[in-house]
């Protein structure tokens, strides 16, 4: 399909930032329009979800990632849309005009999703689950391939148990949801508010998060459970919930050291970030409900600053977006 060009030199609006720092450093800005390159795609962003990794990249957490890049800097690694640009050689699947969501390197060329367009590898770009508006389906992937890979890392047979701490938040539900799924036996954490959550994810046994948390999964497994997804970051704290010569999924980066042969596998989702099966599996099973997705609020993109501090506030369920429509 031949390359679609839109109007040249025309500017689009984007939030970002020149310096790192609070919310505050967050700006409206005009950029030049992007382009689509060889088997890359444009999209014309409706809604672009708020995630951690965003307040990481403003704060100046992933500026190891980014040598050589000049400011501004755009976050955003999740985004959903409609496809206007093909460049050369892009993938036969997509057309434009369809409804897409895209997972989004806001470290490469073309910035994060915090825009009114984005230009992404075709790899990178799945179509929307049907039935679902642009803000939920923003929510989906980058939150669902983080639990994929960290279920995917733990390698366990069918019927094992896992245990999930973090599991009232995005990542978290989801990684309950696509372990059940799995077939496997769920121990998930929540407080008491969120145990109601928690369970309405498929959780098989709820116990009390906190800095505990390893003793009471413990109550329920007493030789450890051979799977643990660390969504809550407790790293050390977790491993003693861990039965012997069991693995630790790692959602920050920790390594370990972990004792009684414990392995501690770090993940990271920019390793499924062209995994077009991947994504788009994600994709159907939100269709078919085995996900489900949950937007806390929507709001204007020139709010990004309040979303950002509505996130590091904390106590936020489901996931705060932004609307470019």
């Amino acid at each position: 399909m031949p390359c679609r060009r839109g109007r040249l030199h025309r500017g689009m609006k984007a939030i970002g930032l020149h310096d790192f720092g609070g919310p505050e450093v967050l700006r409206a800005l005009e950029l030049p329009e992007p382009q689509a390159g060889p088997g890359e795609v444009r999209i014309r962003v409706h809604a672009a979800s708020v995630n951690p990794t965003d307040v990481l990249l403003r704060t100046g957490g992933h500026a190891v990632r980014m040598t050589g890049r000049q400011p501004p800097f755009v976050p955003g690694m999740d985004a959903a849309g409609v496809i206007d640009q093909l460049g050369p050689g892009a993938d036969g699947r997509l057309a434009v005009g369809q409804r897409v969501v895209a997972m989004v390197l806001f470290s490469g060329p073309h910035g994060g999703a915090y825009a009114e367009q984005v230009v992404v590898p075709a790899a990178s770009v799945v179509p929307a689950p049907e039935g679902v508006d642009f803000p939920a389906a923003s929510t989906l992937l980058m939150n669902a391939m983080t639990a994929r890979l960290a279920l995917d890392a733990l390698a366990l047979p069918h019927d094992a148990t896992v245990a999930v701490t973090g599991a009232a938040g995005a990542v978290g539900g989801y990684a309950v949801e696509l372990a059940k799924a799995d077939g496997l036996t769920v121990i998930a954490d929540a407080a008491p508010h969120d145990t109601g959550r928690v369970r309405g994810f498929g959780a098989d046994h709820v116990v009390e998060r906190g800095p505990d948390v390893a003793a009471r999964i413990r109550a329920l497994a007493p030789h450890g459970v051979p799977g643990l997804v660390d969504v809550s970051t407790q790293t050390s704290e977790t491993v003693p919930a861990v039965a012997d010569g069991g693995t630790l999924a790692e959602l920050r980066g920790w390594s370990g050291p972990a004792e009684r042969g414990v392995r501690v596998r770090p993940v990271m989702v920019t390793d499924g970030i062209t995994d077009t099966e991947g994504l788009n599996t994600l994709c159907r099973q939100a269709e078919e409900s085995t996900l489900t997705l949950h937007v806390a609020e929507v709001l204007p993109a020139d709010d990004a600053a309040k979303a950002h501090r509505m996130l590091e506030a904390g106590g936020v369920r489901g996931r705060l977006v932004l609307d470019f429509s």
